[in-house]
């Protein structure tokens, strides 16, 4: 967390807000977030800039300034960016964040704060300070991200694509989709909901699939992370939308920390297992388990 729909989510609340506004005012509050750039530099080199947009690749928020540089930020697990309006409140005795009304909630840890010529703020808060950002040259970006796999949401995400990246790899299902060389922005809730969309048992070998579990996985993947956009991303642990409040992808979730409640194609129990460090839940009924296809023997000359 937060994975694509999560991120696609805020990009999609705060770019309206932020595009054409001034940055009168980057303050770094924790040296972690720009390492290894001082902070000073980085609140050098972003005040005063003109935002031109704000976009996204895999998991990765991009933050376009008019100076052809683009700051890049990624909230890891927990971080969260959010845009404060005038009438929310800080309690500075304990270095929170409080709303009023139906939103009234708090939020520790901000780690950076991006003043704006409206008077707004843009708050960057990370419970476990393992969210970073960093600026890089516009021209330099295309390389910065080359290791990235296709987008998911974009017309490059085909199933003939997706067996190619496939094909010959007897990594089990699970840990192919987590791997962001292959696909970005898939994590390890989305990718328990697209295999359980796609009847794929998650430790089926990767190279297994034939064209008709390319096409399933394909539309499934992209059913999963549309339904996390309709719902403004899950909120199981900390994760707040542009607005700081709360998604509902969590209540939506076919298999996903469902463990032992009926799942909703057959009446069978859901099942949890280890998969790459990361708790993956599927139905043992409904998912079949492909088996790892031979090659084809050489002839003899």
């Amino acid at each position: 967390m937060p994975e694509l729909p999560e991120v696609e989510t805020i990009r999609r609340q705060l770019e309206p807000e932020l595009e054409g506004r001034r940055i009168e005012r980057l303050e770094v509050l924790d040296e972690r977030w720009s390492r290894p750039i001082a902070p000073a530099v980085l609140e050098k080199a972003v005040s005063g800039r003109r935002i031109e947009g704000l976009g996204r690749r895999g998991k990765y928020l991009l933050l376009a300034l008019d100076s052809d540089q683009t700051l890049v930020m990624h909230l890891r697990m927990t971080g969260n960016l959010v845009l404060v309006e005038g009438e929310e409140k800080i309690d500075p005795s304990e270095g929170m964040r409080l709303y009023e009304g139906e939103r009234s909630t708090s939020e520790r840890h901000l780690r950076a704060r991006f003043e704006l010529e409206d008077g707004r703020e843009l708050w960057f808060t990370d419970p476990r300070r393992f969210g970073e950002a960093f600026l890089i040259d516009d021209a330099d970006l295309a390389d910065r991200f080359a290791r990235l796999g296709v987008e998911p949401l974009s017309d490059q995400f085909t199933p003939e694509a997706l067996g190619e990246r496939a094909a010959g790899r007897v990594a089990p299902l699970k840990s192919f989709l987590l791997d962001q060389s292959h696909i970005a922005g898939i994590g390890n809730i989305y990718a328990d909901e697209a295999l359980f969309r796609a009847r794929l048992h998650p430790l089926s070998p990767a190279g297994s699939m034939r064209p008709e579990h390319h096409l399933a996985l394909r539309d499934a993947v992209v059913e999963a992370l549309e339904a996390g956009l309709v719902h403004g991303g899950a909120s199981i642990d900390d994760y707040r939308d542009g607005r700081g409040e709360m998604g509902e992808m969590q209540d939506e979730f076919l298999v996903h920390t469902r463990e032992g409640e009926p799942c909703p194609s057959c009446g069978g129990p859901i099942s949890r297992i280890v998969v790459s460090g990361r708790s993956t839940y599927y139905c043992p009924s409904c998912q079949v388990r492909l088996r790892r296809r031979r090659r084809p023997a050489r002839r003899s000359t």
